[in-house]
């Protein structure tokens, strides 16, 4: 299922929208599940960043799709935006927010199908896991493979990522049931370990992505199996 957000505060090109996925999602047999919001400000109003793709108005009465795009582009590097204008000099600058295409109005079916076909592709190629963590100015979404491990101090978690750190609301045991399958492990009370990361291991320290973290006593013969497992390609 294919979730895909249309920004447009037009009556008469919602509905052309929604009439061109129709039938798109009946001649290429996808799924879709559509949300639909009337201005950027909408949709940037506690961004949950689950979406993969966005089609968005770029003229809005309080808050246009650039400046929408912008603010999107903070939360989620991956979602697939394609700004919806009839002034193509506009769409130009979407390199900016790094816009896969755009649509001129009045929308055309051929036109359409274009970019819905690239933005699928696209979705397709770069398929990943995230997870979604609830942060000081609402939701942001994570690549799993990115995160290196997870600290906790008392109900706020650190996720380190390749990309630096981002804190959010919750405890290790949120942390530990959303990432759960994908390898990670808990080597003490306070931090959640990448297996992926892990570069080194001595005595009761695990050293992730150069970072030294303490193995408690009594986790230490778990993790070490299941570290070994992990790097003979055992773990399920």
């Amino acid at each position: 299922m294919i979730r895909i957000a249309i920004v447009e505060d037009d009556a008469y090109d919602m509905a052309r929208l929604k009439e061109c996925l129709l039938q798109y999602a009946q001649e290429s047999r996808q799924r879709f599940e559509v949300l639909e919001f009337a201005d950027g400000e909408d949709i940037t109003t506690d961004y949950t960043a689950d979406y993969d793709i966005i089609l968005m108005d770029i003229e809005m009465r309080f808050m246009d799709g650039m400046k929408a795009a912008a603010a999107i582009r903070e939360a989620d590097q991956d979602v697939v935006i394609i700004f919806i204008t009839n002034m193509p000099q506009y769409a130009i600058q979407g390199y900016k927010v790094n816009a896969l295409d755009y649509m001129l109005k009045p929308i055309s079916y051929f036109s359409f199908s274009e970019s819905m076909s690239k933005a699928i592709k696209r979705v397709k190629n770069t398929e990943k896991q995230y997870v979604v963590i609830s942060t000081k100015g609402g939701k942001m979404r994570l690549d799993v493979s990115r995160i290196c491990y997870v600290e906790v101090l008392d109900h706020t978690l650190i996720y380190h990522t390749t990309e630096g750190k981002f804190i959010a609301k919750g405890t290790l045991r949120d942390a530990e049931n959303q990432l759960d399958r994908y390898h990670f492990f808990s080597c003490n009370r306070c931090y959640l370990v990448n297996l992926h990361y892990v570069d080194n291991y001595q005595g009761n320290i695990v050293y992730v992505d150069g970072d030294a973290i303490q193995v408690s006593r009594s986790r230490r013969k778990v993790f070490l199996d299941i570290l070994n497992e992990y790097m003979n390609g055992d773990a399920k």
